[in-house]
């Protein structure tokens, strides 16, 4: 076959899941157990789309391709490749019967102090590696015995985030999702509670054979069977086995609870081969104020610590609050056995989205190239570029938009870490920094008042200077009279409100009380004998326990009126998809009533029986929803109710629905730069590019961005902060996503 010049061309190799056996019927390079002789299978491959190739892979391509294997004709490429479907999507590509490679293993520790910013190192690794064409899966290790995170105060680990499949995990998970845009399951969050469990359950129906059950072998095992097993589980819109797993050990190196899991990856590391294993170290470099000095200690005595256990980091990436100076980069490289180029610094940014630049850019990509023999190129697909654009840009807004989230978890971030991204997210959209206010909603109610007049004075200040107030979820009674008074106010005074599940129901229950003049109003969740209870049990809750008895898990919700701004604002479809933790309802005995004073419920289940999304007519944005839409919201795909309260809020809702939902931009030149719309599912995202001079409504004004840099245009027309934005309808996908030049 003719083999393309280009030298941008995608190097494709066959997929470890479904390569043909090798000569002799071997089975795969590098994993034990041989498989059988298929010699029927022989030609039937499927192949890797491993990105861009440089000019020396494609040389080699070639020279496999010209040369088959004597006593055997070269396989044909089958009909379609990852989703091609014509000649042109695949000529640009090399047929490579190649040697299959196997998983690669990525495994990430931390030191000193837990907190360290494991998470998102581990999210940006996967990142960088997903940039250069490799499909990569994560998981997370949490060495506590509970079973999952579901039951934990938000003030343990912070928020739980809840997974399609309903699994109730730490909020690292979430990190892995924004960043790679993939869809993980419960069994990706491992704890020692889920281990012990899976192993006493073998051991009552009798698999051990009657031995005696210890923590090594059989715990320790365990362990390394679930990683192998869930890394190669898809996890992406393609359904195609992963590549890479990045596995994420929670916790510091020495903490006893986690030293089952250190001695399971001492083992795995000889079972996986050198060439399939990698240790990545993040340890912590303080720099006291009273010296002013970067001390190594603590990084060389966390590395001795994992050495004696077993474990070598191939890589140690420094925290810092400052950037790292040579001169202790070279000593830890001396100290720790390592060379210079293995020490990695990470120090504090603005933004997230500067960690995997900051990594690409220390060279990390030629060593797992070279570290892991991964068959990649030196250099990175758009989709790195894409975050180096949105991390400047992030750094360069200048319009700010202020949202108070009343809660009562206020008091640590990570409690609402998911919403704070969403909103985030939708801010960076529309090209302005997040100003997030947290107000804790005890401080809005009278007692305080009495006990501690400036604490409630201030919160009211706060809560007058937002320009769109958030209800998020929760549970229990404590601040439910702050988040009542809250909601009266952004309805009373035309403030752009969301409320996300608890957020909805108080939201129904403070318009009963002050427009049906139903005064006993409540939930029987605060009050289980309420004389109107417009609030009541689901009946997946279970009084007797906690744990999993929730409604959990994507649900499909049905539009019920094609006259809703969150239909619009999700693509003017007939049902969306969305992720649900509750243990509460609205009633639906109510309904008639709230709709005859204009709260319409304008989305429900399928069946129809349970309510879903509320709006409220005449009035800017007003719009409840029991679903948690902020766990699928990701960095170029900002989720539609949360983007919707941040364009109510800076006063471009009507533009952007007049516009058909989409957010435009151009060069300082006027060139296209990036445009945005909308799709179904994360699967398949669909992106409209609209000529020079389309599509066009209102006033235009320019965002003047960096004097150095680019501009960026937001095309709109005037203020719609208290007009009704409730009619027309365009016909676009589920959820924006933004692509960058």
């Amino acid at each position: 076959m003719e083999h393309p010049t280009n030298t941008g061309a995608s190097l494709l190799l066959p997929s470890v899941s479904q390569r043909g056996p090798q000569k002799g019927g071997e089975g795969p390079v590098g994993e034990e157990g041989a498989s059988p002789p298929r010699p029927a299978q022989e030609a039937e491959r499927t192949w890797w789309h491993l990105g861009p190739a440089p000019a020396a892979a494609l040389s080699s391509a070639r020279q496999v391709s010209a040369r088959p294997a004597a006593g055997r004709s070269s396989p044909s490429p089958p009909a379609t490749l990852l989703g091609a479907t014509t000649t042109e999507q695949i000529q640009f590509g090399c047929w490579c019967p190649a040697t299959p490679v196997p998983m690669k293993y990525i495994l990430v520790t931390g030191g000193v102090i837990s907190g360290i910013g494991k998470g998102i190192i581990t999210s940006s690794i996967g990142t960088i590696l997903k940039s250069c064409g490799l499909r990569v899966t994560a998981i997370k290790i949490d060495p506590y015995i509970n079973i999952d995170a579901g039951t934990f105060s938000p003030y343990e680990h912070g928020e739980v985030f809840v997974l399609n499949d309903g699994g109730e995990v730490d909020l690292d998970l979430g990190n892995y999702e924004r960043f790679l845009d993939i869809n993980l399951y419960k069994d990706n969050n491992i704890t020692t509670g889920k281990i012990y469990q899976h192993v006493i359950n073998k051991e009552r129906r009798g698999d051990y054979l009657g031995k005696t059950v210890q923590v090594v072998p059989h715990i320790t095992d365990a362990v390394q069977e679930w990683v192998m097993n869930q890394a190669r589980v898809p996890v992406d819109g393609n359904k195609e086995e992963p590549q890479i797993c990045v596995i994420e050990l929670g916790g510091t190196i020495g903490d006893i609870e986690g030293m089952p899991f250190v001695e399971a990856f001492r083992q795995f590391q000889f079972k996986a081969k050198r060439e399939n294993f990698c240790n990545i170290h993040v340890s912590l470099v303080p720099q006291p104020s009273a010296t002013g000095e970067q001390k190594t200690k603590p990084t060389q005595n966390s590395v001795r610590a994992l050495r004696g256990l077993g474990l070598s980091p191939d890589l140690i990436i420094c925290r810092s609050s400052k950037p790292i100076e040579m001169a202790v980069k070279e000593k830890i490289s001396m100290f720790c056995h390592v060379d210079p180029e293995q020490v990695i610094c990470i120090h504090d940014v603005s933004s997230t989205y500067r960690v995997p630049v900051l990594l690409e850019e220390q060279g990390i990509i030629k060593y797992f190239k070279e570290r892991l023999d991964l068959p990649i190129g030196d250099s990175t697909s758009n989709l790195l570029s894409k975050w180096r654009n949105m991390a400047n840009r992030y750094e360069r807004l200048q319009k700010t938009c202020s949202i108070a989230l009343v809660g009562k978890y206020t008091k640590l971030r990570d409690c609402y870490v998911s919403v704070f991204k969403a909103l985030e997210h939708s801010a960076l959209a529309i090209n302005h920094k997040l100003n997030l206010m947290y107000i804790d909603s005890i401080d809005l109610e009278h007692i305080t008042e009495t006990e501690d007049p400036v604490k409630f004075h201030e919160a009211w200040q706060k809560l007058c200077k937002a320009d769109g107030i958030l209800v998020p979820g929760g549970f229990g009674i404590r601040g439910t009279l702050g988040k009542l008074q809250a909601i009266s106010w952004a309805r009373t005074k035309n403030i752009p409100f969301l409320g996300i599940c608890l957020g909805m129901h108080l939201a129904v229950i403070e318009f009963a009380r002050n427009c049906l003049n139903l005064k006993d109003a409540n939930s029987t969740e605060f009050d289980p004998n309420a004389s109107a209870p417009v609030v009541i049990d689901t009946a997946e809750h279970s009084p007797g326990g906690l744990g999993g008895t929730m409604r959990l898990g994507m649900r499909r919700t049905v539009f019920k009126t094609e006259n809703s701004i969150l239909r619009k604002l999700y693509g003017d479809v007939p049902f969306i998809e969305e992720r649900h933790r509750h243990r509460y309802e609205v009633n639906s005995n109510f309904i008639s009533q709230f709709e005859q004073k204009n709260l319409k419920f304008v989305g429900h289940d399928v069946a129809g029986e349970r309510m879903e999304i509320i709006e409220l007519a005449n009035h800017p944005y007003f719009v409840g929803v029991q679903f948690h839409p902020e766990f699928s919201s990701r960095p170029m795909k900002p989720s539609p109710p949360y983007l919707g309260l941040l364009l109510a809020a800076t006063g471009n809702l009507n533009a952007y629905l007049l516009q058909g939902c989409k957010l435009s931009a151009r060069d300082k030149d006027g060139h296209f730069l990036w445009e945005s719309t909308s799709h179904i599912s994360h699967e398949s995202p669909v992106t409209c590019f609209r000529e020079e001079g389309q599509g066009n409504v209102g006033e235009i004004f320019l965002h003047v961005l960096s004097l150095k840099f680019l501009q960026f245009k937001i095309f709109s027309i005037p203020s719609d902060r208290y007009s009704d934005s409730s009619d027309d309808s365009f016909s676009e996908p589920r959820i924006a996503e933004l692509e960058m030049s």
